[in-house]
């Protein structure tokens, strides 16, 4: 009886783990980008909206790059969300020659994380179209509002963008990367299968009207974080989304430099995944356990009939092949291609870094942290 569940769970958890690659995500993988801003002579309006704590550090190199674009005529919002170093001074600086920056202020905080601030920037914008960013992040080109525009509908819509991290010589910061492009996979996949359910707000585009007629982050302003995924999970759906990885559009961020600050900053982010739909909630639980099981499974199964050791093998084998094949496609499109070696380690270790999180998932109290 337990050999049967143990095989029954093993051969399913394998089964699931192939339909969602073969499925789903070498949807990402065959993709071709339409690169259209070469070409295009639609150029609507657009409002750039940044949110600004303590960012002294990278302000000059965002701001440089913002306000450098390549794109005939937009707006960029900052809004200072009570920080207490130099920001605003370096954002005055800058409005002094740049008219085309104005300078929100929030003085003291009501509540957690940057909803406030970026419900204040949006309301403040003059244009339809939004697009946002973090202020610790840059665009990679000067091309990078072109080209997400590019992609925008024509109606009300969203556009999910990419925002990978700077290489560094750690196995952090290779562990980080391949972390985000594995989320970047899912929810870039998922919208091309007709599942959109998050995106990321260091490079997100959206309609101001979008945001107006679902009453911006009404339903989860008490969580800290949720500004960019769980706005996304209620108001994207098969027709109003398109994604853009042209690596004209990425938006570049530096990684976290320890693993007790990484730590941190998942285990925050990750209570919002239990205020996603319920079905978005199942596929990605589906996933995980898949993903999860098909190795402590498989060890398990070993460990209590040393027999099945062909069988393993065979499958866990089979499962590389195509799970190698179709990283080695996504991770050439979006220019991580350096890591495709190490994928056979970072896949697996993945499992643990399921483990590590459950908690979080589990404790989904209130976390005041901005970022």
């Amino acid at each position: 009886m337990w050999e049967l569940f143990w095989y029954a769970t093993f051969f399913l958890a394998f089964a699931v783990q192939i339909l969602f690659w073969s499925l789903i995500f070498q949807k990402l993988a065959r993709y071709r980008p339409n690169n259209k801003e070469e070409t295009s002579t639609r150029f609507p309006k657009v409002s750039v909206v940044v949110c600004v704590h303590n960012e002294a550090a990278h302000l000059p190199k965002l701001l440089d790059n913002l306000l450098n674009q390549d794109y005939p005529e937009y707006e960029l919002i900052l809004v200072n969300d009570a920080s207490t170093d130099n920001s605003r001074d370096i954002i005055l600086d800058f409005q002094k020659k740049y008219p085309i920056l104005h300078l929100l202020e929030i003085l003291s905080k009501t509540k957690p994380g940057k909803k406030e601030a970026l419900t204040k920037g949006i309301l403040a914008a003059q244009h339809e179209i939004l697009l946002l960013t973090d202020a610790d992040c840059f665009p990679s080109t000067s091309l990078w509002i072109k080209t997400m525009v590019a992609t925008f509908p024509l109606q009300e819509g969203i556009v999910l963008g990419f925002a990978p991290y700077q290489s560094e010589n750690s196995f952090l910061n290779k562990w980080i990367r391949f972390e985000t492009i594995y989320t970047a996979m899912q929810y870039l996949s998922f919208a091309l299968a007709g599942y959109p359910y998050m995106g990321v707000g260091r490079n997100l585009a959206y309609s101001k009207s979008l945001f107006l007629q679902n009453n911006g982050f009404k339903g989860h302003t008490h969580l800290a974080s949720g500004d960019d995924d769980l706005f996304i999970n209620k108001t994207a759906n098969k027709h109003n989304v398109r994604i853009n990885i042209n690596p004209k559009a990425f938006v570049f961020s530096y990684a976290m430099s320890n693993w007790k600050r990484y730590y941190n900053q998942k285990n925050r982010h990750l209570t919002t995944a239990t205020s996603y739909q319920f079905r978005h909630q199942f596929l990605l639980g589906l996933l995980a356990w898949s993903h999860l099981w098909v190795f402590l499974g498989g060890i398990l199964l070993l460990l209590a009939y040393p027999t099945s050791l062909l069988i393993v093998c065979i499958l866990f084998l089979v499962r590389m092949v195509i799970v190698g094949f179709y990283y080695w496609r996504i991770l050439k499109k979006l220019e991580q291609g350096d890591l495709w070696k190490w994928i056979p380690l970072l896949d697996f270790l993945y499992c643990v870094y399921y483990l590590i999180f459950v908690p979080a998932l589990i404790n989904t109290g209130n976390r005041s942290t901005w970022t």
